[in-house]
């Protein structure tokens, strides 16, 4: 499910790195393609990786928790946020308890808030584009 993103952002990196003049020096020099994709393809594809990476932790994370309000993850005993809400809203919005289901779902939403806050943080840090636009 996750793949196609991974393989659409590593592969949009590497053509984009594969266009830059320092590739075509290196080319020029006589390095071979093995040597192109890890001296110069790789280093610049990772960072692009890493922030999908972070960014996909969140959506992780929110669909387990989706599954398990639904009734198809977690099983019953096994701690999840989304079994805590499916409860929370069994047994505490009809009954008047509201907390039962605000907390989870709070502690959920800045859970994965706090990954994507970081994969934009560290997509500003490790951008070389980013860096100049800021220096």
């Amino acid at each position: 499910m996750y793949t196609p993103r991974f393989a659409r952002v590593v592969r949009g990196a590497a053509l984009t790195v594969l266009e830059d003049e320092y590739v075509d020096a290196t080319v020029a020099l006589g390095a071979t393609d093995p040597r192109v994709l890890v001296r110069h393809v790789l280093p610049n594809t990772l960072a692009p990786v890493t922030v999908q990476s972070t960014l996909n932790f969140g959506l992780a994370i929110i669909d387990l928790a989706a599954l398990s309000f639904l009734g198809f993850g977690a099983q019953a005993g096994t701690p999840s946020w989304g079994l805590m809400l499916s409860r929370g809203v069994d047994n505490g919005l009809l009954t008047g308890r509201w907390w039962l289901s605000f907390f989870p779902g709070l502690l959920l939403a800045v859970t994965v808030l706090g990954f994507n806050l970081l994969g934009d943080g560290m997509r500003d840090a490790l951008d070389p584009r980013m860096r100049a636009a800021v220096d």
